[in-house]
């Protein structure tokens, strides 16, 4: 796994310190997710990047994903970045009750982690959908967002 270290000084200063979720802005399920966290996270720990702004490809690239196509959410939690499945663990293992029993899938074995994690990925916009446009927050919901961590490429909706 990697660590908060492996992102370049540029990224630790925009993160600073705080944990943060990065998901697939035109994924309806990734977005549903978010959605999700944003209704159960109610001191607000989490804060968020969309993976194709500015501040989410670096992320990505400083990692060596492909910052083509965001397979993976990455969850950053102390030091520790997260992807793939230990992603949604860390994330509920930091919610309150009932969601941090959810966080077991972390302990589940990387020969099945990877490959149902993996299934899911490559198949989420044909089984859930995709955004025509990356999702714009409400203004409310803008400042859980980290500075160049909204803007995408595609065309935006208001």
């Amino acid at each position: 796994m990697p660590t908060r270290s492996a992102f370049s000084p540029a990224v630790q200063d925009a993160l600073a310190g705080r944990d943060v979720i990065v998901f697939d802005g035109e994924c309806v399920l990734c977005s549903g997710f978010f959605r999700f966290v944003l209704r159960h996270d109610r001191r607000a720990h989490f804060h968020f990047v969309i993976a194709q702004s500015e501040l989410g490809t670096q992320m990505f690239h400083d990692l060596g994903l492909p910052t083509d196509d965001y397979q993976t959410n990455l969850v950053v939690t102390g030091d520790d970045v997260h992807g793939g499945i230990d992603s949604f663990a860390a994330v509920m293992a930091k919610l309150p009750r009932p969601w941090p029993m959810l966080s077991v899938a972390r302990v589940l074995p990387e020969a099945v982690k990877s490959p149902l994690y993996g299934l899911i990925a490559r198949n989420r916009y044909a089984i859930f959908g995709r955004a025509e446009t990356c999702l714009i927050p409400s203004p409310d919901i803008t400042a859980r967002f980290i500075d160049g961590g909204i803007a995408c490429p595609t065309p935006l909706a208001s």
